[in-house]
């Protein structure tokens, strides 16, 4: 189903290339797009975010949040405080969560203002988690996916970094990694293995068995 090799040459060829990215204030939330995400989200600010994977490598992405995921349902996104999942989560930017057979995106309430570019880069990552298994070549790959929309989309618009948010600054600094990994996983792949939160993970997860 996800084959790493192929997903992370699309992102090099995708940053290589030149992108059409409309700025996500310049996006009129009409109701035929408030129609077509009704299903997903009513906000506008993560309308504007998802219509922007449109032109990017998290097109993928923003097709598995319609619902061409492992459970054939639209992910839904919500912004909400984390801890009253769990306390250990209340400073974490995302979630991805299946419930059931439902999925869903919880976003920090905290970012309920950030830029929709940022947010782009973010549900980009969290729309990879469409079920119980995790790994850390699947956080790897999330990871990078992220720092490469977060990357074109900068490269369109640089003054996107100077922007003073936090999930701006999460991005810059993914971003820095994946630059200077050569738009390559290298940097972001010691990131992951280094974090405390992942130390449980196993290597490999169903769809990301190959080895980084």
């Amino acid at each position: 189903m996800k084959k790493l090799s192929i997903l992370f040459a699309m992102i090099l060829f995708s940053i290589q290339g030149a992108f059409a990215i409309v700025e996500g204030s310049k996006i009129e939330v009409t109701s035929d797009l408030v129609k077509q995400y009704r299903n997903v989200t009513l906000s506008f600010n993560v309308i504007r975010a998802l219509e922007m994977l449109k032109d990017t490598t998290g097109s993928y992405s923003r097709n598995a949040i319609l619902g061409k995921n492992l459970t054939n349902r639209p992910m839904k996104i919500e912004f909400m405080d984390l801890s009253t999942i769990n306390p250990i989560y209340a400073n974490f930017d995302a979630l991805g969560w299946k419930k059931n057979r439902d999925l869903y995106i919880y976003i920090n309430a905290k970012h309920k203002d950030a830029p929709p570019e940022a947010l782009s880069a973010i549900l980009a990552h969290e729309a990879i988690h469409q079920d119980e298994y995790n790994s850390l070549n699947e956080e790897t790959y999330a990871w990078t996916l992220e720092a490469a929309v977060w990357t074109q989309l900068t490269e369109e618009n640089p003054e996107l970094e100077k922007i003073s948010h936090p999930l701006v600054e999460r991005e810059n600094v993914i971003k820095q990694l994946f630059v200077r990994g050569d738009y390559t996983s290298k940097y972001i792949h010691k990131f992951v293995i280094t974090n405390q939160g992942y130390q449980n993970l196993p290597e490999r997860s169903i769809g990301f068995e190959e080895l980084l």
